[in-house]
């Protein structure tokens, strides 16, 4: 019979049936209600589930086992009615008795094995006996599961009830002494070894005291031997789904409350068998239900930034173009397989094929790259003075400070100007061949197609371009079209402005994003498309970046 797991407490039923052997991993963010959801399954179930909490008590009183029998069976019922009450969410009121009954499961199974064996040997029946002796000991198994879990600690029992440990054929010490990973691989392995088969064994944050390289391979040999029982495992750690394809995992996105209870939970499912890739998988575990892929790596400039432009999305950056795409259309592709709505930024760097991206759900950049926003001229003028107002307490200062930025900026760029027209003018030329080449209807007919680009042409008209702009002292137009990082104006600007170096000036920008709604809502006019892809009632600001009031926004930032 399958274990039902309901998810609703109210008239909608919600719910998910697990076969003996199956794992349930819930990954959730704090306030989710995975800890209220571990409860309502326990309950639901009752003698019939046993749950391993991360949260509980991880050392022993003694390495001997101080209970008997009768002490157990009082302890279990007593045990049995307070988990059943709602302040066992976040209340253990037997923390300090559980690791010492698990050892008693232990030794109690390690006694039970020994008596079948003596038994057998009494009666005579040398074959069963012999079976008997050929299958592990409880001890036996949770050593050779240490060992492939990368921890070299052998478990035995002395003949007077002692649990001990011993690390390369080195002197036994009692179990108290290990560390806090040890004991809580212990706790875990001897809880799920000594379970009554057709449990349910609910595993609550197991990473809480082990590293994955730890908790994955332990995880996995549990499983494999107690193929009789089923597995709800709630982590923080998205790798442990990952490292386990054939389970299926469940993303906690909020609960409902009735009171202090939780009466229904919000959730998508990822059934197992999702023929997707383990990097792919890793994205859609740790996001939420918008996925936005970004040039870049954790420290670079997209990601920061497109995580305040874009509240509630998670953003994943790639270290290229092509990853971003690759990643994008994979996810894409599956939709059958998750509920992640995958979508991607990358640098325009003059591309020709804005439209075509855009339609697989990748959006480039209205300017050249990532830079060209952190050093817009009203952003740079808000990072400026507010930078200013701060340090110096003199904001009529800024407007010098802020015309020596841009007058350095354009002399370095002007420095440049053959090879930052040179690469404009070879992505002119590849976008002028891209509309010029054949289209179906031109193979239909087979008449002879002559390409012509005038090369001359194109670069003369991007030196008027780039010479126009220098001449109106227009800084705006040269960081928006020409990869002016890769000279020294953005250095200089930061430089000019005072402040100590670019990763001071960028932080500002972005702090300014944080603190200003109206400044945050003009820079996503320049999203347009990917706003609406996110959010259909997004609606336009009233104000673009380029016509947003600075004075409003640093009086929205001083207050």
């Amino acid at each position: 019979m399958p274990v039902r797991i309901d998810f609703n407490t109210g008239p909608e039923a919600a719910n998910v049936d697990l076969e003996m052997g199956e794992r349930l991993y819930v990954l959730g963010a704090n306030g989710s209600g995975k800890s209220s959801l571990m409860h309502h399954i326990y309950r639901n179930r009752g003698a019939a589930s046993r749950r391993i909490s991360a949260h509980r008590q991880t050392w022993f009183e003694s390495d001997a086992i101080q209970m008997s029998p009768a002490q157990k069976q009082s302890m279990l019922s007593n045990m049995a009615s307070r988990d059943q009450q709602p302040e066992a969410v976040w209340k253990d009121a037997y923390a300090s008795q559980r690791p010492n009954m698990a050892l008693y499961d232990l030794l109690e199974a390690e006694n039970t094995l020994a008596r079948q064996i003596t038994a057998a040997l009494r009666s005579q029946d040398l074959d069963n006996a012999t079976r008997l002796a050929d299958e592990d000991s409880p001890c036996a198994t949770i050593n050779e599961i240490m060992s492939a879990s990368n921890l070299p600690i052998q478990i035995s029992i002395t003949d007077d009830g002692q649990v001990v440990a011993r690390k390369h054929e080195g002197a036994p010490y009692g179990v108290a002494s290990l560390s806090d990973g040890e004991r809580n691989a212990l706790l875990i392995a001897a809880e799920v070894l000594t379970a009554e088969s057709g449990s349910l064994l609910i595993i609550d944050e197991p990473e809480r005291h082990l590293h994955r390289s730890i908790i994955s391979p332990l995880l996995r040999a549990l499983f494999d031997r107690r193929s009789d029982c089923a597995f709800v495992v709630s982590t923080h750690e998205v790798m442990l789904p990952v490292d386990d394809p054939d389970s299926r995992t469940l993303l906690l996105r909020g609960c409902e409350h009735n009171g202090s209870n939780v009466s229904s939970w919000d959730f998508d499912l990822l059934d197992a068998g999702a023929d997707l890739e383990d990097a792919i998988r890793k994205d859609i575990l740790g996001s939420r239900r918008n996925l936005l892929v970004v040039e870049g790596v954790e420290r670079s400039l997209d990601a920061p930034l497109y995580g305040i432009l874009f509240p509630g999305v998670s953003v994943v950056p790639k270290s290229s173009c092509r990853d971003v795409q690759r990643t994008v259309e994979g996810l894409r592709s599956a939709t059958h397989l998750h509920w992640v709505l995958a979508l991607g930024i990358v640098d325009n760097d003059g591309r020709c094929d804005v439209e075509a991206l855009r339609a697989r759900g990748i959006h480039a950049l209205h300017c050249h790259s990532v830079e060209s926003l952190y050093y817009h001229p009203k952003l740079m003028e808000i990072a400026a003075r507010r930078h200013l107002r701060v340090t110096e307490d003199n904001d009529a200062h800024a407007a010098e400070l802020i015309q020596q930025a841009v007058d350095a900026a354009l002399d370095a760029i002007a420095g440049h100007s053959a090879r930052l027209c040179r690469r404009a003018t070879e992505h002119v030329l590849r976008s002028r061949l891209f509309e010029q080449l054949p289209t179906a209807r031109d193979i239909d007919v087979a008449e002879p197609i002559h390409i012509s680009l005038s090369v001359s042409e194109a670069a003369e008209e991007e030196g008027r371009r780039f010479g126009q702009a220098i001449e109106d002292r227009d800084l705006g137009s040269l960081v928006s079209r020409y990869p002016v990082r890769e000279t020294q104006a953005l250095h200089l600007i930061a430089e000019r402005l005072r402040f100590a170096d670019r990763s001071q000036y960028e932080r500002t920008v972005r702090r300014a994003l944080i603190d200003s709604n109206d400044l945050r809502a003009a820079v996503q006019t320049l999203f347009e498309p990917l706003m609406l892809n996110l959010d259909p009632e997004w609606t336009r600001a009233s104000s673009s970046l380029d016509e947003i009031d600075v004075e409003t926004v640093l009086s929205d930032l001083a207050g």
